[in-house]
């Protein structure tokens, strides 16, 4: 199938064809998902067509600002991982029983001596294994917390530990579909009807849910619950729950109560990794703000593989090939990550998202949310991780708003919203997320912008 230019049309046979290969996919969205197919993509700019309506098998140039799931941070087809591809490739395909070349030399240059994050994870202080996604990477990190209580020789709970069977966890937050995972959603609609780990004492544990960013509500619920813990698994931005921002000192005082009540700290950044100004968003202006497992993923893949690492202290293991992965860090997987993470740097890619994000709230907030407060209520964000929250009205029309920004020319992705919140605090409604990848400068944004800004209009004026 030869793709003709933005503004012409495929052949109807072509058309018909995508139609059909999108019948062959499973449906994940309860058939609401978007009839758009991208024919191919380079950077910012993907080249998309509708399969229904009148403009059916017409070419679109669609600016990409969600980087598939915020996790294209080179955006498409970027000449620095071409080279990588090769190289990986050479170095064959062991898995983990096996050290490899290309491994070795990412772990260094993250971990050893003057290392990329040596600073934050110093290499005689942590270790890291790779997993295929994010949700497999936090599965990993539930495990590594389950294991730091459990006595492997006489199999049951270590002495002390034996209380210790709560995770806490925070409204709204994702962390994966896995069945490990679900019970961390506190949104029934993702557990009821699943089967549920065992949680017979002394084993499995219990999952407590806090607002977000509720500093009275944290310091209450560790001085009555503090001893009952096993760990806390915290997001140091909401992604799902609409780009919360917790308020400032909040992750330092959480860092702090877990240590002084010998709790785990696991810090899910699979979604802020690499997006909000700096490579961790576990940090504040006094710097890193100290955790005992960090999981990372999205960016990490640089959108060519999917891939996550954890990183964890080293007295945190699992009992002998109790994790064991085909696809813990393999060459290929490295060299890509090496490649990227090296161009980020580089490039200082990572340092000027910090600053254009500004920019792109401001913009945002002046010409979409100011500009139809029928539709949208705030937006709320740090570098280029932004979410734009919908009023009720627009939030019903959400299926639609998305078809009249993609005709518009502009990609962004829907997340829930924290929905209903206990103690009293306010709903919150689905948001847009705004992250486009790395690669976009100012220009790139304010083209975003301007075409969010027209599907906006072309939503309104279609009325109900």
């Amino acid at each position: 199938m030869r793709a003709p230019a933005p503004g012409g049309s495929l052949a109807p046979a072509d058309l018909e064809r995508l139609r059909a290969g999108q019948a062959l996919q499973m449906d994940h969205y309860g058939g609401g998902r978007l009839p758009f197919v991208s024919l191919q993509a380079r950077g910012l700019v993907q080249h998309m067509v509708p399969l229904e309506g009148e403009s059916a098998g017409q070419v679109l140039e669609v600016l990409d600002a969600s980087g598939g799931y915020a996790s294209a941070c080179l955006g498409a087809a970027h000449p620095c991982l071409q080279p990588a591809f090769r190289e990986g490739l050479e170095r064959g395909y062991v898995t983990d029983e096996l050290g490899s070349l290309e491994r070795t030399l990412l772990l260094e240059e993250l971990f050893g001596p003057g290392g990329r994050w040596a600073d934050r994870f110093p290499g005689r202080d942590y270790h890291a294994s790779g997993r295929n996604s994010g949700s497999e990477g936090l599965e990993l990190a539930l495990r590594l917390v389950l294991e730091s209580g459990f006595d492997r020789r006489r199999l049951t709970a270590k002495a002390g530990r034996e209380a210790r069977r709560t995770v806490l966890a925070f409204e709204g937050a994702w962390h994966g579909w896995t069945g490990g995972l679900v019970p961390l959603l506190n949104r029934r609609h993702y557990r009821l009807g699943l089967p549920l780990p065992g949680a017979e004492p002394p084993f499995g544990l219990d999952v407590a849910f806090l607002p977000f960013g509720e500093a009275a509500l944290l310091e209450r619920f560790f001085a009555e619950q503090g001893a009952k813990l096993s760990a806390v698994i915290v997001e140091p931005i909401q992604g799902d729950a609409g780009i919360l921002v917790p308020p400032p000192g909040y992750l330092r005082r959480l860092a702090a109560l877990c240590r002084e009540h010998d709790v785990l700290l696991v810090a899910d950044e699979v979604l802020t990794f690499a997006k909000t100004g700096r490579f961790f968003a576990m940090t504040d202006e006094q710097g890193p703000i100290p955790t005992d497992v960090t999981v990372i993923g999205k960016s990490l893949g640089m959108g060519a593989v999917s891939t996550s690492m954890v990183i964890a202290r080293r007295e945190l293991t699992v009992r002998p090939s109790g994790a064991v992965s085909t696809s813990d860090l393999r060459p290929l997987t490295c060299a890509l990550m090496r490649s990227g993470l090296r161009y980020l740097a580089e490039e200082r890619l990572i340092e000027r998202a910090g600053t254009l994000g500004t920019q792109l709230r401001e913009r945002l907030r002046r010409d979409v949310v100011e500009a139809f407060p029928a539709l949208f209520l705030e937006v709320r964000g740090q570098g280029y991780m932004n979410g734009v929250e919908l009023t009720e009205r627009a939030s019903h029309g959400l299926s639609r708003l998305r078809q009249c920004l993609l005709e518009a020319g502009v990609f962004v992705e829907f997340m829930a919203g924290a929905g209903r919140r206990s103690h009293g605090l306010r709903y919150l409604f689905p948001a847009m997320r705004v992250a486009p990848p790395l690669i976009a400068n100012d220009e790139d944004l304010r083209r975003i912008v301007e075409r969010i800004r027209e599907g906006a209009r072309r939503f309104v004026e279609a009325g109900p």
